[in-house]
């Protein structure tokens, strides 16, 4: 299994890559970030592993920087699988209701603080995370950075190289498309969005991902649904 990657990629900020195989998909990325400001580190996503999340904090006390908090973009085990381990640090952790509701209800550990609302700022404003509807998962969200103009997009958005959807074992593709258009028209400022998985790039990846999204709706012939824009 490749080691726990971390890059920078803007001021205070920090790309974290971490690995897992996965059934049917082989061995597989995630993508997290690290933001960092006056001296404090908030994290998107923990790792994919509680091994690879004690690292990432390890990688965060060794450059002199105080682990503020994470917030995980939904309740897949590469957002939330060091959860149980930063609450044990007591690091806070943040997660949606939706996200929340679909931990208890899998009888995992949940984030310590739940966002009741379809946006919310965090630390300071230095992340805003947005719920725009269904997708990859009931309950994706993705976060925006206003400092950097960096948003990431979680597993709600594919990179360029994907030429489909990937796991849609709980995917609600019939707001899928709606879904990454109301991120699109949001962040119109974005030089940077990431993906779940694979390579970063720019807007083009809610385009992409919208095309991919409206191809696999199709084939489903399940009715389009906007997602509430409340």
């Amino acid at each position: 299994m490749p080691e726990l990657q971390i890059e920078k990629i803007d001021e205070g900020v920090f790309l974290h890559q971490s690995y897992s195989h996965v059934n049917g998909f082989g061995l597989v990325s995630s993508n997290g970030l690290v933001v960092v400001d006056d001296g404090q580190a908030f994290m998107v996503d923990t790792p994919w592993s509680v091994q690879d999340t004690q690292k990432l904090v390890e990688w965060i006390l060794d450059n002199k920087y105080q682990p503020l908090g994470s917030v995980s973009t939904h309740s897949h085990e590469d957002r939330t699988a060091g959860i149980e381990w930063l609450n044990s640090q007591s690091i806070a952790t943040y997660a949606t209701k939706l996200t929340n509701d679909r931990l208890k209800a899998e009888n995992k550990v949940l984030a310590k603080f739940t966002l009741n609302q379809n946006e919310a700022i965090l630390a300071n404003g230095l992340l805003e995370v947005f719920y725009p509807g269904g997708g990859h998962t009931l309950d994706n969200a993705v976060v925006w950075l206003p400092k950097s103009n960096i948003l990431f997009g979680g597993c709600l958005v594919r990179s360029l190289e994907s030429k489909g959807l990937g796991y849609t074992g709980e995917a609600h593709i019939n707001q899928w498309p709606g879904s990454a258009e109301k991120v699109r028209i949001k962040y119109p400022a974005a030089k940077w969005v990431i993906p779940g998985h694979g390579k970063m790039g720019g807007l083009g990846l809610l385009k992409h991902t919208i095309k991919l999204a409206e191809a696999a709706l199709i084939k489903s012939k399940l009715p389009s649904v906007n997602p509430s824009s409340n």
